[in-house]
């Protein structure tokens, strides 16, 4: 079989599954529309429950279990966070355990390294998409950028946001621990220009940890049409604070909980 056609044929059954199946709940999609993108830098006094909104509570271990991910999703419900952030294997079984909660469904896609072609990518989110995903977080493909190749690092976000078109706000990692200062400017103008809806600082797994300079420098860089994520290293409401004022809109962090109640967490 010709490649073309294999490609539309892939395509086409997994867009009908999306139709047929109806996988993106109304409440799911409630999530996803009510995320502020025009929100900016903020004065407003940030207390641990009106953060909760702003998390998405995360677990990308690879060794994570069924247990580990069943107990996330009990934790986003009970403190009503924006989002839980899993890996793509496990966005069916949290699907099934946030049904009709009001909580979101964010998945990775070229995770962790960005280095997966456009075509994967695409896939992967399209995959996300029918299991259930209501958002997706997407790693740039950080040695195009540092190449110089920008036509490929822009077509390579506005695959997976017309993927997710109509189903899902986009969110691209653009890891600030690889990036000189020019290239992380550059990497949120061509998230810009390819139609993301955020941009996010790390996927964790790289060196280094949000800074809030490093959310200024993004916030100023997409304006205030965009929202902007600050995730790795956000472990107390502290740190949240201080994100939220540098100009973020979404947290990620594993340490949702201690966030929202003023404790310390770790990981992630």
């Amino acid at each position: 079989m010709e490649i073309e056609a294999l490609v539309e044929q892939i395509t086409n059954k997994i867009m009908e599954q999306l139709t047929n199946k109806q996988m993106l709940t109304e409440s799911q999609s409630k999530v996803s529309g009510n995320v502020t993108y025009k929100e900016g830098p903020t004065s407003t006094i940030i207390t641990g429950p009106s953060i909760a909104r702003m998390i998405d509570h995360t677990l990308l271990k690879p060794e994570s279990t069924k247990d580990q991910i069943i107990k996330l999703c009990e934790e986003a419900k009970e403190y009503k966070f924006a989002t839980v952030c899993v890996n793509p294997y496990w966005v069916s079984t949290a699907a099934k355990e946030l049904r009709g909660s009001g909580v979101g469904i964010t998945t990775v896609v070229g995770f962790p390294l960005g280095a997966t072609s456009t075509f994967v990518k695409v896939a992967e989110t399209r995959d996300a998409l029918a299991n259930g995903a209501t958002e997706i977080d997407m790693v740039m493909n950080i040695g195009a950028l540092k190449s110089g190749d920008f036509e490929t690092v822009k077509k390579d976000i506005e695959g997976v946001v017309f993927a997710a078109k109509g189903h899902a706000p986009v969110k691209v990692i653009i890891e600030t621990g690889l990036l000189e200062i020019e290239e992380k400017k550059k990497a949120c103008i061509l998230a810009k220009m390819a139609g993301a809806d955020f941009v996010k600082t790390s996927t964790g797994f790289g060196p280094g940890c949000a800074t809030p300079e490093d959310v200024r420098l993004m916030r100023e860089a997409v304006g205030s049409e965009m929202g902007v994520k600050a995730s790795a290293c956000v472990r107390d409401l502290d740190t949240a604070r201080k994100m939220v004022q540098a100009g973020a809109t979404r947290i990620g962090a594993s340490a949702g909980i201690a966030i929202v109640t003023g404790g310390k967490g770790t990981g992630y």
